[in-house]
């Protein structure tokens, strides 16, 4: 069984932080941060709480799918960035919408988020007959916990949000899901230490080495590694399944974490630049909302039309990665 994305919708904040402006808070400047990432400027949440951006971007989907939020029977948002540790972005969201008979719950992958959360979709439309729609979001706003006395990381990432109104149909699908825990290490934020009021002297040993608290520490070498590798697996993985090459494919829609990496990864899989759908430029990483802001924006533009074929191809943190071939 496969999904038929009905409606997409992106939002992303209106303030936005140029390369030179980075110049405020780091030693760096335009020319280094464009030929390194790809990046010349991204999106940064002000006052807009990552339930808001999820929010409105599930409103534009819901439009575009034209549809009453009443008939969505689960949401899912995908993110790492929660405005509370409870309840989930998807509870707010879901209230927010007018999704008055959905089951709501986030779903946490990083930048594989997307991928995971439409294949999370596909299979409770798969397995509950009564469900007729579900609503992925993926919201994320990492400028609240970037360290941006660090120019190895601040300069990447953005926030923003993506949203799809997916439901049941027989087109095309396949999708290959994987994780290397041992990689954790190289890319991880600090979130809770035991109260000290409770806390007690261990000899534990924590596979996760101790960081400044709630910052985003990164491996950059280690994570290159990783994401030249795993874009082109990933694709390939699930390519094998339904017995597709990458020729069968029209459009490439990676995870926008850095120019470089996309390159690499599109000259191992031997597929030219001009089939990759690329908006990191303007975005920047937005962790898993890059992959359906990428989306969205390829089918406004009309880049994206009915009945091609797209790789969808998440990694990041976790570390996770996979992939999703669908015909749109």
């Amino acid at each position: 069984m496969g999904i038929s994305i009905l409606g997409m919708g992106r939002y992303v904040p209106e303030q936005v932080l140029k390369n030179d402006d980075l110049t405020r808070f780091i030693e760096t400047n335009d020319e280094w941060i464009r030929t390194r990432t790809g990046i010349t400027e991204r999106p940064m949440a002000g006052w807009e709480p990552t339930w808001y951006m999820g929010k409105q971007a599930s409103l534009k989907a819901i439009e575009a799918a034209g549809i009453d939020p009443s008939q969505i029977g689960l949401v899912i948002s995908c993110t790492i960035t929660s405005d509370f540790l409870t309840p989930s972005m998807a509870s707010v969201i879901q209230h927010e919408i007018g999704a008055v008979n959905a089951a709501a719950f986030d779903l946490g992958a990083a930048c594989t988020g997307f991928v995971y959360g439409v294949d999370t979709a596909r299979r409770f439309l798969e397995t509950d007959s009564s469900l007729k729609y579900v609503l992925v979001v993926a919201n994320e706003a990492l400028s609240r916990f970037l360290d941006f006395t660090d120019r190895t990381t601040c300069i990447l990432f953005g926030d923003g949000a993506a949203a799809a109104v997916l439901e049941r149909s027989d087109k095309l699908f396949s999708s290959a899901l994987f994780s290397d825990g041992g990689g954790a290490k190289h890319l991880f934020a600090r979130a809770l230490r035991p109260a000290p009021e409770v806390a007690t002297e261990s000899d534990f040993e924590d596979p996760i080495p101790d960081g400044p608290m709630h910052k985003l520490q990164q491996n950059g070498k280690e994570v290159y590694k990783f994401a030249t590798q795993a874009l082109p697996k990933a694709f390939e993985c699930a390519a094998e399944k339904i017995g597709i090459t990458k020729d069968d494919i029209d459009w490439f829609v990676p995870h926008q974490a850095n120019i470089r990496i996309i390159e690499t990864a599109a000259k191992k899989l031997d597929v030219s630049m001009d089939k990759f759908i690329i908006t990191l430029d303007h975005y920047g990483n937005t962790s898993s909302a890059s992959i359906p802001l990428a989306l969205s924006e390829g089918i406004e533009k009309g880049l994206i039309k009915r009945g091609q074929k797209l790789a969808l191809i998440g990694f990041g943190a976790g570390l996770t990665y996979g992939g999703i071939i669908l015909e749109y």
